[in-house]
């Protein structure tokens, strides 16, 4: 079997991650609880909504006319990320309009999850092509500026947001980045308070806090996470149909995952290719996702594994 039979054939399960401690008692009332209450309306008529990845933690979600992209990065420039090495702070950023108009058209709304290049460099692109709101924090937002989004596109948002659009509508969540090493960090932290010079280089573009989404579109309510981790106060009892979750927070975090939300069905794996390897070829693994298939075999949901460009219909 080709490793790509084998990616799409894949079933098991997963989830992403959380770190810190768990609140106890009814001091642990949650966002989570909030939002369920606000939308506990009768879920709108079942339709297909069909999924594409295009690598990295970059989703197209389309059901009838109405499209939703997750930080849609789809040109893909040499970084070193997955070397011994690690990635070349001084990188260039680089853009190819060609890369994306091949695969992207329309959308409504274009969710940033966090700052880092590998989810945001395309985004003013992007957004001035389809002309979609763009949600995302106030970090966000000053250093899409710098990068000639025009302004009346942003939304900045900070987690507990409710927000309707025609067709679905998005609920924002606070989130937190994963961190590793020794001394537990990620790369290129900060926050931009004002509008910056203009980003060059891959380290430019800082993390500026991390959000988390949900999407409830064609009666589907996806979570989506762009790291290993999360914050377990935000989705304590969160009720989805499908999460986004990416490897890397094994063991513990993600069990810990699908431990403070309710049991969910289905878990699509994320941000799981060394994304310095072209889009157009199958994508190839940065880490082992056995511990992910472990976790959510655990908790008795199906893993879904999609490769480059493939989809998927819920």
């Amino acid at each position: 079997m080709s490793r790509r039979g084998m990616l799409t054939g894949a079933a098991a399960v997963g989830a992403a991650g959380v770190i810190g401690l768990e609140a106890h008692g009814e001091a642990a009332t949650t966002q989570a609880a909030t939002t369920e209450a606000a939308t506990t309306e009768a879920r709108p008529k079942k339709e297909p909504v069909e999924l594409t990845w295009f690598g990295t933690h970059a989703w197209q979600i389309r059901c009838g006319n109405s499209v939703v992209l997750t930080d849609p990065w789809l040109t893909r420039f040499k970084t070193g990320t997955f070397t011994p090495e690690g990635a070349d702070p001084k990188t260039k950023l680089v853009i190819k309009p060609e890369v994306i108009d091949r695969h992207l058209g329309t959308a409504d709304a274009i969710l940033v999850h966090h700052g880092h290049y590998d989810h945001m460099a395309d985004v003013p692109y992007v957004a001035r092509k389809t002309q979609a709101t763009v949600l995302c924090t106030e970090t966000h937002a000053n250093l899409l500026r710098a990068m000639k989004t025009p302004d009346e596109l942003l939304s900045p948002v900070r987690g507990g947001e409710y927000v309707p659009f025609d067709g679905f509508t998005i609920e924002v969540f606070p989130s937190l980045h994963s961190c590793g090493g020794k001394r537990h960090t990620y790369a290129y932290p900060g926050y931009r308070y004002e509008v910056p010079p203009r980003p060059r280089v891959i380290e430019d573009l800082v993390e500026g806090g991390t959000l988390a989404f949900v999407i409830t579109i064609g009666g589907v309510r996806i979570l989506s996470l762009s790291t290993a981790n999360f914050d377990p106060n935000a989705l304590r009892g969160l009720q989805v149909d499908v999460i986004f979750a990416a490897p890397g927070g094994e063991p513990g975090i993600t069990d810990r995952l699908l431990r403070t939300i309710k049991p969910v069905r289905k878990v699509i794996a994320t941000h799981w290719d060394d994304f310095d390897k072209p889009l157009d070829q199958p994508g190839v693994p940065w880490t082992d996702l056995a511990p992910l298939r472990t976790s959510v075999e655990r908790a008795g949901a199906e893993l879904i594994v999609l490769d480059h460009l493939q989809k998927i219909t819920l």
